[in-house]
């Protein structure tokens, strides 16, 4: 059969977007970007910020915390460890620093001490020299015999009389405190006191019969007017034994100082210690 003339239909081709698309969203560009979302982008940035936020604020605390260490900083085995504070709140005073029961005392520079006696052989220091020399002569010229007995005692000196007197009487330390200080804690070394006899009844000096002298009875009413006051009258606050023969000055700042600072005694309570016995302390 002749197929000239024949006109066949052309077929139309499936299209490849598929057959079921509407023509409208065929011709539609699909290269339209995809929309992307921002979220785990913000979930990143706020997790960046907040470790960055951590660092900051830790920095910052320890910097705060942590003390600064300056140049001459150094640390301190004893800040460690609070002072204890004293009865009076004090703590520079807290600390028990006694022998026997006797205080320390420093020991008067040769260049500070004057002979009070004829041979020169007993000295205390320049001010309280003077005025002992006043009033040996007031008491003289009222018929009393003023003896210095002792007065400035070096601390090798009361080593001696505290350990070699000590071990030929066999006495234990603490049978020897009660009759002459340790080395260190006498009143003679600071050469502010002095012990007193009188010349006229020379059997009494240094013992308890002292206190019926005119010598005694003269010094009870009269020293206070030369600065002078007993170190250890009956029945002592500080419990040190009587010894009526035993004085000391405080006529200025320095021998005030000496026996009274930072121990809270009152004049009336005369309460130091160190010199207790024979021998004067």
């Amino acid at each position: 059969m002749d197929n000239a003339g024949f006109s066949e239909k052309p077929q139309n081709k499936p299209s490849s977007s598929g057959p079921d698309i509407p023509e409208a969203l065929r011709d539609t560009p699909d290269a339209a970007p995809k929309k992307v979302s921002i979220r785990p982008l913000y979930l990143i940035i706020g997790g960046v910020v907040g470790v960055l936020l951590i660092a900051v604020a830790s920095g910052f605390l320890f910097f705060v915390v942590t003390p600064k260490k300056t140049k001459d900083s150094q640390p301190s085995p004893a800040s460690s460890t609070p002072a204890t504070p004293s009865k009076s709140g004090n703590s520079a005073t807290s600390k028990d620093n006694t022998v026997l029961g006797h205080f320390p005392y420093s020991e008067a520079p040769e260049s500070e001490l004057q002979p009070i006696s004829s041979d020169r052989r007993l000295r205390m220091r320049k001010a309280a020299a003077q005025k002992f020399i006043e009033m040996a002569a007031a008491a003289r010229n009222a018929g009393v015999a003023l003896v210095p007995v002792s007065a400035f005692r070096s601390i090798k000196e009361q080593e001696q009389l505290f350990f070699t007197v000590g071990a030929q009487r066999n006495q234990t330390p603490a049978q020897r405190a009660a009759v002459s200080a340790p080395p260190g804690h006498s009143e003679h070394h600071t050469g502010y006191a002095l012990d007193v006899g009188d010349g006229t009844v020379p059997a009494t000096n240094l013992t308890t019969n002292f206190e019926k002298t005119k010598a005694y009875q003269w010094l009870q009413a009269n020293a206070a007017r030369f600065s002078f006051e007993i170190s250890f009258p009956n029945n002592n606050a500080q419990g040190v034994s009587y010894e009526p023969w035993h004085w000391r000055f405080v006529g200025d700042r320095d021998s005030l100082e000496t026996f009274y600072k930072a121990r809270n005694l009152k004049p009336a309570q005369i309460s130091q210690q160190e010199e207790s016995g024979s021998g004067g302390r």
